[in-house]
């Protein structure tokens, strides 16, 4: 039996944000077991805290979709950071440092937790032929976008900046088209529309993700201090029902993003006969 959570990241209340499932003491179990239950659990993420490898770690983290591991993934970060610590986890130092596919990464406590972002793999505008195929499956054309620039921090996303936060609730993409696609859409909210700077919405070929902080930590790489304040609240999850809220801030050259962690479950999970 392993300990379990699921917590809910980044809400503005109770069962608004992003869902992960949380399995503690994993370092028996094998990659299959993980991936199936991942598969199982049918959430966007499942994580799996397990002991470091790498000096200075505090814990291990393994991520999965219900169809693969992902190297970093922004909420299941907080939403396993937050589990870690409430199972009695203590750091062995102000922050605490994660070990994870993409490397270690640095997580802060304070009013709320927040993760250093990591470094893009991919970054760089998006070329003309790219930007045809995004806007197709989007539903709009080329015209109706502001800019566009890739922002591939483990999942692949490529990030579309339009005009108006209206806009990003309007699209309707073609899921067929969106195959082999992670793409986040933002734009500001100029109308007082929102207590949130700007509307965000993440798509890929199967889903609409809740509320996505690598999505968020690589937007706020782009535009935090640009075309948007150092210090910014991204409204997500809007238009499937949800009210999630990420809180960006850029301090020099670093990214920091954050927001709620509630746990909704806990107890224990058997994975193994």
């Amino acid at each position: 039996m392993h300990t379990f959570h699921q917590v809910d990241v980044f809400g503005s209340g109770p069962l608004t944000g992003n869902p992960v499932a949380v399995v503690h003491d994993a370092d028996g179990l094998d990659d299959a077991q993980m991936q199936l239950f991942a598969q199982w659990t049918n959430l966007s993420e499942t994580t799996f805290l397990l002991r470091p490898t790498q000096e200075g770690a505090d814990y291990r983290l393994r991520i999965f979709t219900a169809s693969r591991e992902l190297p970093f993934a922004g909420h299941p970060t907080l939403g396993s950071a937050h589990a870690w610590l409430e199972s009695g986890g203590t750091p062995r130092g102000e922050h605490l440092v994660q070990e994870c596919e993409a490397g270690l990464l640095t997580i802060e406590r304070g009013d709320q937790l927040a993760f250093k972002a990591p470094p893009l793999l991919r970054e760089g505008p998006v070329d003309d032929g790219e930007l045809v195929a995004i806007t197709d499956a989007l539903g709009i054309t080329p015209d109706d976008v502001v800019d566009a620039r890739w922002l591939d921090n483990g999942p692949g996303w490529v990030g579309v900046l339009l005009e108006d936060a209206h806009d990003v609730l309007e699209l309707h993409p073609d899921r067929e088209k969106l195959s082999g696609l992670d793409i986040g859409v933002v734009a500001p909210w100029r109308d007082g529309g929102s207590d949130a700077a700007v509307e965000v919405r993440a798509f890929d070929s199967t889903t609409e993700d809740p509320v996505t902080g690598s999505l968020n930590a690589g937007l706020g790489q782009w535009l935090a201090g640009t075309v948007l304040p150092d210090s910014y609240v991204a409204s997500q999850g809007t238009a499937i029902g949800r009210r999630g809220r990420v809180h960006v801030r850029r301090e020099g050259s670093t990214v920091w993003v954050g927001g709620d962690t509630r746990t909704t479950v806990r107890g224990e999970v058997s994975l193994q006969d």
